[in-house]
């Protein structure tokens, strides 16, 4: 555990990974502004829950985590 401060190569895995989530959510943003993903980058932020409950899930929601019980309502 914690291996990003003992090695060098996860530490540049660890951000390689970010960065890559980063610019992919950017991505999906221009697809999908209602969700704000540029800004939350798809963490369960209340503007995000917002957004779910108002337009429902797109495709690139994983169905299979609840943010909360009422969240998993809509699936």
């Amino acid at each position: 555990i914690k291996g990003d401060g003992k090695f060098a190569s996860i530490a540049a895995a660890s951000i390689l990974a970010k960065t890559y989530r980063d610019d992919y959510m950017l991505q999906m943003h221009e697809q999908y502004p209602q969700y704000d993903w540029a800004s939350n980058k798809g963490y369960g932020t209340a503007t995000h829950r917002k957004a779910i409950a108002e337009f429902g899930l797109c495709d690139e929601h994983r169905k299979s985590f609840a943010i909360n019980p009422v969240q998993s309502s809509l699936f």
